[in-house]
């Protein structure tokens, strides 16, 4: 008898062991754009190297993160960067994988030096991409499916509109996921490993 319960608990374990392999990775947390948007043709000066043309595509086994916003921005945009931040950090040595870009929807007060120090703290390197021409703007955030709208009350006080996406894009310049605002950093810590590891 204890012969035939040893061998029952043993069929069991193996049996549940079997359907936790089999099981279906979990559902990231992002947007999967089906077929992924190419941006692989999205070229913008980098404000902070010396306005060279940066294109959005990540290095090879790399990701390229992508966010538009604006320096100015109260809450949305300090927000994201910072959830971003803190999930990329946990990503230790796979951390170096990762690059980020901004850009700006608000260029005539987002200058050069303002928009690379805003996003330099967040992330060491990143990209501070910015263009003075309303037509390549317009044409990057259509690529991306991103949204803006800037205008002027009579009282001379700016207000801005934006999309409020996180883009994640692979060496081929495609969107692989993306994140609306308020997802957590735990969230895109998890889908940022799984990114990673398919790139791996």
């Amino acid at each position: 008898m204890k012969l035939k319960t040893t061998l029952l608990l043993i069929l069991v374990a193996a049996t549940i062991g079997a359907a936790c392999v089999a099981s279906p990775p979990a559902l990231p947390s992002g947007i999967v754009r089906d077929p992924p948007p190419d941006v692989s043709d999205v070229s913008l000066p980098d404000a902070a190297n010396a306005d060279r043309a940066f294109t959005t595509r990540a290095g090879s086994g790399a990701l390229l993160l992508v966010y538009f916003g604006y320096t100015s921005c109260p809450d949305v945009c300090p927000t994201t960067l910072a959830d971003l931040r803190r999930a990329v950090q946990r990503l230790g040595d796979d951390a170096g994988r990762i690059d980020v870009a901004m850009i700006t929807v608000d260029p005539d007060r987002d200058d050069a030096q303002r928009l690379t120090a805003y996003v330099q703290s967040f992330f060491d390197g990143a990209h501070a991409l910015r263009t003075d021409d309303a037509g390549q703007l317009l044409a990057a955030a259509d690529a991306f499916g991103a949204s803006y709208e800037v205008s002027q009350s009579e009282d001379g006080d700016v207000d801005v509109a934006h999309s409020a996406f996180l883009y994640a894009v692979d060496a081929d310049g495609l969107i692989r996921l993306q994140w609306p605002f308020g997802v957590t950093s735990d969230d895109l810590y998890n889908d940022l490993v799984r990114l990673i590891e398919e790139r791996t």
